[in-house]
Parts: structure tokens; sequence; C-alpha cells
């Protein structure tokens, strides 16, 4: 039987080819939703600090990240090749590292001034969240900080569904298609959302005593922390 991260792995291989064009549509606050989590990123623009993109996917918030910081030290890490391969076609290689692997149970390499995640860390279960966060933490230099733009259960199961069914009315009326949403919704089949509040409970257990939520529309959330 296929394990969690390969089955999550098989959902964004099968539906790569439609992830980016939906973005937009799919994410009602997208403008607001990257532009806090990049907005965290505590860096001087014309410097070159060592990002990590968790779950990085087609590479979008790397894209952002890259708009802001042109001299980043990026690295991409996605549990799809099919997805890293659509990353590095937008990204290129220059300055810019890619690996597949599933950061979910694998060693975080290295030391990072920032690590970065956006609509990934949801596929683990709690237990595996609150590992990644305190691995997190250690991989980060004095100073640096984690921000996860991240889809967020709500406190309480009712919420969770009001959560879900204001995001199809919102995602209809800006003109995403049946074909986006079934597959948006095909992807869903392999999350485990969790609440804001436990995720920086699990983040301040880890080490981060400034954990914090600093944007939040409905299940979309951005958090941060810094070591």
């Amino acid at each position: 039987m296929p394990t969690s991260a390969q089955r999550v792995q098989s959902v964004f291989d099968r539906t790569s080819a439609t992830y980016d064009a939906a973005r937009a549509r799919l994410i009602p606050p997208y403008e607001r939703f990257y532009g806090t989590a990049v907005g965290l990123l505590p860096f001087d623009p014309a410097s070159s600090p060592r990002i990590l993109d968790l779950g990085a996917g087609t590479g979008l918030l790397s894209a952002f990240v890259r708009e802001r910081f042109p001299c980043a030290q990026l690295h991409l890490v996605d549990i799809a090749s099919t997805m890293l391969d659509r990353a590095r076609a937008r990204l290129g290689t220059e300055n810019i590292g890619y690996t597949v692997c599933d950061y979910g149970v694998e060693p975080i390499a290295g030391q990072w001034d920032a690590i970065v995640s956006a609509l990934s860390i949801h596929h683990l279960n709690d237990s595996a969240k609150r590992d990644l966060f305190r691995r997190i933490h250690s991989a980060l230099t004095s100073g640096g900080i984690f921000v996860n733009a991240e889809q967020v259960a709500g406190p309480i199961p009712d919420l969770t569904a009001r959560y879900h069914q204001r995001w199809l009315e919102e995602i209809r009326e800006l003109g995403a298609t049946e074909r986006e949403i079934s597959d948006a919704e095909y992807r869903m089949r392999e999350d485990q959302c969790s609440g804001v509040e436990d995720q920086l409970a699990w983040m301040r257990e880890a080490g981060f005593a400034d954990a914090d939520c600093w944007f939040k529309d409905g299940r979309f959330a951005v958090m941060s922390g810094s070591r």
C-alpha cells in the first residue's frame, strides 16, 4: 500500500499541468497571501540570503522571493519531480538549486537564513509537523526566519466546513473552472490541515518564541517565527 508521501507525490504528479494556471483563481487572497509571506523576510533587497523553499512545487513562492531579493541563494525541495521540472523551467538554475526528496522525513541539510513554505506542510500529520518545526529551527542560522504560508483548519470542525464552502463560492466568483476545482479537490484528498493556534504552539515548543500569525483569511494563513 502506498505511503501518505507517495500518495501526495502521485496526486501532484497527475495535476502538475494545471497547477500554475489556476493559482490566482484558487487562492482568493492571492496577492496578500504571498505578499505577506515575502514581506516577512527581513533582508536588504540587495543582499544574498540563503533561502530554502520546502514543498516548493512549481516555484511560485520562490518566484515572488526572487523578485524581491534578486541576489538570494535559493534552494527548492519537493517530493514531486514533475513540479520541480516546472519550477526549473520558470526560474532557471542561476543561484538556484533543486532537490527531489520527502522533507517530512529526510534531514534538512545545511544552514539557512530563511526557510519558507507555501501550501505544503498541511500534507503532514500533526506529529510530523511538530517534528518538522524542530528540524527547521535547528537548520536556521541565528536570527534566521521561518515563514509558512499555509492552508489551515478551523478551531472546530464546523468552521473548517464553512471555510471550504466559502472557498468554493469565492473561487467560482473569480472564474475558476470546474476542471480546476476538481483538480484542486483531488489534491486536497491528502490534506491533513491543522489549526493556527496548534501550529503556533508547536512552533514555540520547537524554539520559535516569537511565533505569530500575520495574515488569515478563512483557510489561508501566514505564520512565522525566528531563531
